[in-house]
């Protein structure tokens, strides 16, 4: 029985709640039975809103801020893009520089027979001493042809293979293969000597036994004499910069400022002997 009391009064109850709400639809919701529930629905919502609207908040800057990071992350590709072809372009311009070099030397050995080559291994542990090139005996390099780069001479073949050779540099402190029987052409006459050494501290040449006879000033060319039998005559070396007598007041020293490419060499020209050699 108490149960059945029961039942009824929740359904009675459910009764009055679902009319309650049908008459505050109909009737809108200033009336004075529906507003306290409103009221509170409306604080509960409220409640409910703030944390809803931060999460949505958070979450576009979330989106916004991955947006950001992506954008940031291909702007950064393409500024190393860019930056990439500079240095390609950059690179490109030192070789069309290298190559005109190359071809005036080649217009002003017109006499001689010469052949192109591109350094492909120069060892950093002896960067002032070889380097190897790109061309050997199926091309008609054969040892101790003269080697020149940008204007002047700058060393001579020690080593041929197939299709490379090894080049000793005249800036080499290691062997006596590398010396050059060369000649300063003086205002008044010309004066012979060796090309024996190369002076780190100053980048010169060193040319000793030259002629004490002989007024030798700053700027006068220094070119191959062609006396030593290996090197052809009148290859350019370089021009002199300074010149005093020895320690035993017996020859000249002059420094000689080198006319070939020193550091940066990339193309080669190899002199093949011809009736021009001495």
């Amino acid at each position: 029985m108490i149960n059945n009391k029961k039942l009824i009064g929740i359904l009675l109850a459910g009764i009055a709640i679902v009319s309650l709400l049908t008459y505050s639809v109909i009737n809108g919701a200033s009336n004075p039975v529906t507003s306290p529930a409103n009221n509170a629905t409306a604080g509960v919502g409220r409640i409910f809103s703030a944390p809803v609207s931060m999460v949505v908040r958070f979450v576009d800057s979330v989106d916004n801020l991955i947006n950001t990071f992506e954008e940031n992350q291909h702007l950064k590709q393409k500024i190393n893009q860019v930056y990439e072809l500079q240095v390609r372009v950059a690179d490109l311009e030192a070789d069309n520089n290298k190559m005109k070099q190359e071809l005036k030397l080649t217009e002003s050995l017109s006499d001689y027979t010469v052949i192109h080559g591109t350094v492909i291994a120069r060892n950093p542990d002896q960067w002032i001493e070889s380097m190897t090139i790109d061309i050997g005996a199926k091309d008609g390099i054969e040892k101790n042809m003269s080697v020149m780069a940008g204007n002047g001479l700058i060393g001579r073949v020690v080593e041929v293979n197939k299709t490379s050779s090894k080049v000793l540099l005249l800036t080499s402190q290691e062997s006596n293969e590398g010396k050059v029987a060369a000649s300063v052409q003086a205002k008044k006459g010309s004066a012979n000597g060796i090309v024996s050494g190369y002076d780190r501290k100053t980048k010169n040449y060193v040319m000793t036994q030259v002629s004490p006879d002989v007024k030798i000033e700053k700027g006068d060319k220094v070119i191959t004499s062609g006396l030593g039998g290996v090197t052809p005559s009148t290859l350019l070396i370089g021009t002199v910069e300074s010149a005093k007598m020895d320690d035993y007041g017996l020859f000249q020293v002059v420094k000689i400022k080198p006319a070939g490419e020193m550091t940066d060499i990339r193309f080669v020209t190899v002199i093949k002997r011809d009736g021009r050699s001495e």
